[in-house]
């Protein structure tokens, strides 16, 4: 009886599997006698792109536009001291400038994220970049290792030898459909091209270092800021040729202290003021107002 019933199941068993696939609407190229028969098997689609986010603050697209980055987030933690994680601290910090630039009024705001997922290194200046934004500013914190007692935060500009690098690479991409500071690239000598991009990213990075000066002098008394606070380095999401940047390293969450005042209510407040109030004089100063 049991040798009947293992025949059985060899027989039936490649039926059943037929039958299940047939009902799950799965295919599977068969030939048979010359004949391909196949069941459909689709595939799950692939994992949606990253939309834009949502833009908060006025509805009239005239008011500056300001896109916050920031740093890590999901599986990538960033910086880690004890008991903190970068990619939770910068997020605080991110939360309380859009909650205060919104609050005051008059400035548009998004954010590249809000909430603990991770948006990849290079989407997030093409965020801004896709936004028209203004001004980006990226958020991160920074680690001493094994180092005691460093602090203070750092406002990084992206250097002159990179800015020339990042334009001539973005005019070498971009040479056949792309706009610059509204300027439409496509059907342009390639020469010309080289050119107008150029000069949008040293316009961009003087417009960077002056509102990295700017958050140095609205964050004295405020912020605690490193011995030698400014900075560049050549940094991915710094590099777009029309949008001013900058990366605000906050402090060290390797020194317990600072990690913990970075956290804390009170501190995110200091930081979105002073922030808050070189953005809106940055503006202002870009307006000719």
């Amino acid at each position: 009886m049991a040798y009947r019933l293992q025949l059985g199941l060899l027989f039936a068993f490649p039926v059943l599997v037929v039958a299940l696939l047939w009902a799950l609407g799965k295919t599977i190229p068969v030939p048979v006698l010359g004949r391909d028969y196949v069941i459909t098997m689709p595939l799950p689609d692939n994992e949606p792109a990253i939309g834009l986010p949502e833009v908060l603050g006025p509805a009239d697209p005239t008011r500056p536009l300001v896109v916050i980055d920031a740093g890590h987030g999901g599986p990538d933690p960033g910086a880690v001291g004890e008991g903190v994680r970068e990619k939770t601290v910068v997020l605080g910090l991110a939360r309380a400038l859009r909650d205060r630039l919104l609050a005051e009024g008059g400035i548009r705001v998004a954010m590249t994220r809000d909430e603990d997922r991770l948006v990849v290194l290079g989407e997030r200046a093409e965020i801004a970049r896709a936004l028209g934004a203004d001004l980006f500013v990226s958020i991160h914190a920074d680690s001493a290792g094994e180092k005691e007692g460093v602090e203070g935060a750092s406002i990084y500009t992206l250097s002159e030898t990179a800015s020339s690098e990042a334009a001539a690479r973005f005019a070498e991409r971009e040479n056949e459909a792309d706009t610059v500071n509204g300027i439409d690239l496509s059907g342009n000598d390639r020469a010309v091209n080289d050119i107008l991009v150029e000069l949008s990213q040293r316009r961009t990075s003087g417009a960077s270092d002056q509102f990295a000066s700017l958050i140095e002098r609205e964050g004295q008394g405020t912020l605690r800021f490193h011995p030698q606070p400014r900075r560049s380095a050549a940094l991915a999401v710094l590099r777009a040729p029309d949008v001013p940047a900058v990366l605000y390293e906050a402090g060290f969450v390797t020194n317990p202290r600072e990690a913990e005042a970075l956290a804390s209510p009170e501190g995110q407040e200091r930081f979105a003021e002073a922030l808050a109030r070189a953005i809106r004089i940055f503006f202002a100063r870009q307006s000719g107002g």
